[in-house]
């Protein structure tokens, strides 16, 4: 690409997202992809969900071909003014209070559920053993 490519803002990119007009960010360049939609093998609504947005990770994640790679040239309109992209934010899951499973009633359950048939195997070998020494 020359140096006098045409740079975009991502708000001027965003408004092309229907299928008349169709840009994508992909990699800090921008594609006018409009003719390219009734021939995308995933479908079109795979495109037109990426717009407005950098479409890097979702084209990445696919893992498209030397072949579809090499035809993004040809759709090739500009760059992206990579200020006027937002960045990305690390999810942190929220802070919780310490989970202690031995506390749950279900623990207590499983805890009764093996010391009850215990318990009743104790008590009916105990029986067996007191009748048997009182009859002999």
């Amino acid at each position: 690409m020359s140096s006098s490519s045409k740079v975009f803002t991502l708000e001027e990119v965003a408004k092309h997202n229907t299928k008349d007009d169709c840009w994508l960010i992909i990699g800090g360049k921008v594609y006018n992809v409009t003719k390219f939609l009734e021939d995308h093998p995933g479908g079109d609504d795979v495109l037109l969900s990426s717009t407005a947005k950098d479409a890097t990770d979702d084209f990445e994640d696919v893992g498209h071909s030397t072949t579809a790679r090499a035809m993004m040239d040809e759709y090739l309109v500009g760059e992206i003014d990579a200020t006027t992209i937002p960045t990305k934010v690390k999810y942190a899951p929220p802070k919780q209070p310490h989970y202690n499973q031995d506390k749950t009633p279900e623990f207590i359950i499983k805890i009764l559920q093996f010391l009850v048939p215990l318990a009743i195997l104790g008590l009916a070998v105990a029986v067996r053993i007191y009748t048997k020494s009182e009859s002999a």
